[in-house]
């Protein structure tokens, strides 16, 4: 063992250290399956012992990569052997949950899709969802700012969380645990953990707001010829259904059919159509509600907006449809596959994504490009297959970027810039916030310690 685990030990104990081949054990992230490197991965189970590992770390000069779910899409949580890893896998309790406040208070490594059971369980909704919510974490979901589906309805993870606490890379401990929707007193310091990526501080609890459960969810797929439909689709459903719209995910009609189909999922529609949405409607009155969200299906219909539409009958039809959008597994193959996170604004999307298409098409006789989206909030998804043996990321990231900057968009929409965009950083912020966020890494953590390398260099 060595020096700086043996006393990493003395802090946590022996059984919440891990070193040499032990380490090898846990794969490196969700999409890199390689045994991981690391010098020690540690354990802590409480705040206090997170700041005693962080001091100790801070005097060493050691840096500290920390974990939470491992399904961060840009390398973000991917350690060295030369990194200690600051696991928050014990710290997963749901500590409170106020019914009467619509709060709950949860430790960084609790699971999302546990906190969402959890407090379903007292008729509350945590409404962050997304497709790794069996594996992501609370935490990272915070230093990530995640969004997913729910985003058009509820907002980013910055709009849920109302207090928080962490550990500066010094052992300070910064606790705001605020339950108030209203708090003006002074700056709101959350924020400078919100969506940093553990560049700033390790987040170790959260005050996490949340919602009635609602009586009825309502969904449909349906499908269109051209994406002017689908944004026109997309403001009949707003004005129409108002605040009950919570989800409204595009896929690209080549994405449709590569996953649906021979050894896919079961197509609902016909596979040869531009366009497909899959919306949902949230409700307090089961008929009513069902009434009035099929009372616009039908509307659309007649003023072919859409051309075909599917309502699922049960849970499970609802959830089939729902994999047709977050099981993509069937277009990860042959690697390499390139994934993209991008916002850009929603007239843009069609002529961008043709556009990358093209780009694509030009670099790689075969080359394929599939979109998907949560569109009304501005976020595209991109997979890019070479279909070529090689490293080509450099190459795929120009076809992407590359028409994005002509848009104003942003090379993340919610995934983080990690380490795999930092040299894509400068297409979506200017040189003044770039400077301004090196100000503050090097104000709360002078030896650089926490994350280096992820989002900013220094």
């Amino acid at each position: 063992m060595t020096d700086i685990a043996a006393e990493l030990a003395a802090i946590v104990g022996d059984d919440c250290v891990v070193t040499g081949s032990v380490v090898e054990e846990r794969v490196t992230s969700f999409w890199n399956s390689a045994p991981m490197q690391a010098k020690v991965i540690v354990y802590p189970q409480t705040t206090e012992e997170v700041s005693q590992v962080l001091r100790c770390c801070n005097a060493h000069r050691q840096s500290v990569i920390t974990q939470g779910g491992l399904t961060n899409c840009v390398a973000a949580a991917e350690p060295t052997d030369e990194d200690v890893v600051l696991s928050l896998d014990k710290m997963n309790r749901i500590i409170e949950i106020d019914s009467i406040g619509a709060t709950a208070v949860v430790e960084a490594g609790a699971i999302l899709q546990t906190v969402q059971e959890t407090v379903a369980e007292q008729g509350l909704l945590f409404p962050l969802d997304l497709g790794a919510r069996g594996s992501c974490t609370i935490g990272g979901n915070v230093a990530t700012n995640a969004g997913g589906m729910n985003v058009l309805r509820y907002g980013m993870m910055r709009n849920l969380v109302l207090g928080l606490e962490a550990v500066l890379a010094d052992g300070t401990v910064i606790s705001s645990m605020n339950r108030m929707m209203k708090n003006n007193a002074g700056y709101d310091l959350k924020q400078l953990f919100i969506g940093t990526e553990g560049t700033l501080g390790v987040v170790t609890r959260v005050v996490l707001r949340l919602f009635p459960q609602p009586a009825c969810t309502h969904s449909a797929v349906v499908a269109m010829d051209d994406f002017d439909s689908v944004s026109g689709f997309l403001l009949k459903l707003q004005r129409e259904l108002a605040d009950s719209l919570s989800a409204f995910e595009i896929m690209w009609g080549d994405y449709y059919a590569a996953v649906t189909g021979d050894n896919g999922h079961r197509a609902p529609l016909a596979r040869d159509y531009g366009f497909y949405v899959i919306f949902e409607a949230e409700g307090s009155n089961p008929e009513v509600d069902a009434r009035r969200f099929e009372e616009v299906l039908e509307q659309a219909l007649a003023d072919e907006l859409i051309v075909d539409a599917v309502i699922p009958k049960s849970e499970k039809e609802s959830r089939a449809i729902w994999e047709i959008r977050e099981n993509f597994e069937g277009i990860l193959v042959p690697e390499p596959v390139y994934l993209y996170d991008v916002s850009l604004p929603i007239r843009d999307m069609a002529a961008y994504v043709a556009s990358v298409k093209a780009n694509v098409a030009k670099r790689w006789s075969g080359g394929q490009c599939y979109a998907i989206g949560h569109v009304a909030d501005g976020n595209l998804h991109l997979f890019v297959r070479p279909l070529e043996r090689g490293d080509f990321h450099r190459a795929s990231d120009e076809c992407v970027y590359g028409p994005l900057a002509e848009v104003g968009g942003s090379v993340s929409a919610e995934h983080g810039i990690g380490t795999e965009k930092i040299g894509w950083l400068p297409h979506s912020r200017s040189a003044a916030e770039i400077d301004l966020m090196k100000s503050l890494k090097m104000r709360l953590d002078s030896n650089n310690i926490l994350n280096p390398g992820r989002v900013i260099t220094l």
